[in-house]
């Protein structure tokens, strides 16, 4: 049981601590001290679902409904072309509009359906969480929950961590060409992920 756990633990930080649209925008809301807690609960608890749904077997879905992926594929391309370009419009603005301590803060509501999209319209969210981990959880039958459980853990350890710790970073984006860097760096994320959508897409 331990060493599903552990290795649950380790092969669900493996997955998410790449970089992605949804880790981006954490870190972006924990530069920001803006509604990090509530962003950092989404992230975790929406792994947590989604990460059962895969231990559980939901892989049988995706399978029972062809049409699921490309959905969600075209679904993702969309979003994060517009939420790709939205950075991009932030970062011509200029620096100043970009420092937290000046900026009007986001709605609470605003912020939550972003997050919300940026996790459940991403297509990789699935890939790794549902069918990924669920299927290495059954390597560690009859102990598969407990490496969920650890893939789970991993999820909350991983985000809290990168929404609080964004912190750190402060003092070096206080700076407001550094904020315009950043905002151009989500932005080439957003969009680079987004064409590595539509390839696959194409492929399928």
């Amino acid at each position: 049981m331990i060493a599903g756990v552990v290795a649950g633990f380790f092969s669900g930080l493996a997955l998410i601590a790449a970089i992605g649209a949804q880790n981006a925008f954490v870190l972006r809301q924990g530069l920001r001290r803006e509604h990090v807690g509530v962003v950092v609960l989404i992230c975790a608890v929406s792994d947590a679902v989604l990460v059962a749904l895969g231990v559980a077997g939901a892989q049988v879905i995706a399978t029972a409904m062809p049409g699921f992926q490309m959905i969600m594929l075209w679904g993702g391309v969309a979003f994060l072309t517009v939420y790709g370009a939205l950075r991009f419009r932030a970062a011509l603005r200029g620096g100043e509009a970009l420092q937290p301590a000046q900026t009007a803060r986001v709605p609470l509501a605003r912020v939550v359906l972003i997050c919300l999209a940026l996790t459940w319209l991403n297509p990789h969210v699935y890939l790794d969480t549902v069918a990924l981990l669920g299927a290495l959880s059954l390597q560690y039958a009859p102990w598969q929950w407990a490496f969920g459980a650890g893939a789970i853990t991993a999820s909350f350890v991983f985000f809290t961590a990168l929404g609080y710790g964004a912190r750190l970073l402060a003092p070096v984006l206080a700076r407001p060409k550094a904020w315009v860097v950043l905002e151009l760096v989500i932005g080439a994320i957003m969009w680079g992920i987004a064409a590595k959508l539509v390839l696959r897409a194409i492929a399928l």
